[in-house]
């Protein structure tokens, strides 16, 4: 295992010292890990779709057919009510 340094404000470092049953660095090593998966995530994502065309205009547009199709399903499950 690797030992890292950080800086944190003191008055967070104040709030830690005052609740020593946690495992800051435990706490903090989740937290690094978390990140770096959700850039893992994104890079993925990247690469997924960097020969795309989509353009954001056609997400949008994708986005509002979709809720629109999901609206019309709820109305004839439930009915149409006006709010």
């Amino acid at each position: 295992m690797v030992n890292v340094t950080l800086s944190v404000p003191a008055e967070l470092h104040a709030k830690m010292k005052k609740h020593p049953k946690f495992k800051w660095s435990r706490i903090a090593s989740d937290a690094f890990e978390k990140e770096i998966n959700k850039s893992m995530l994104l890079d993925e994502m990247d690469e997924l779709l960097k020969n795309s065309t989509l353009t954001e205009e056609d997400a949008e547009r994708i986005g509002h057919e979709i809720k629109l199709e999901m609206r019309k399903r709820f109305d004839r499950k439930y009915g149409s009510k006006k709010l």
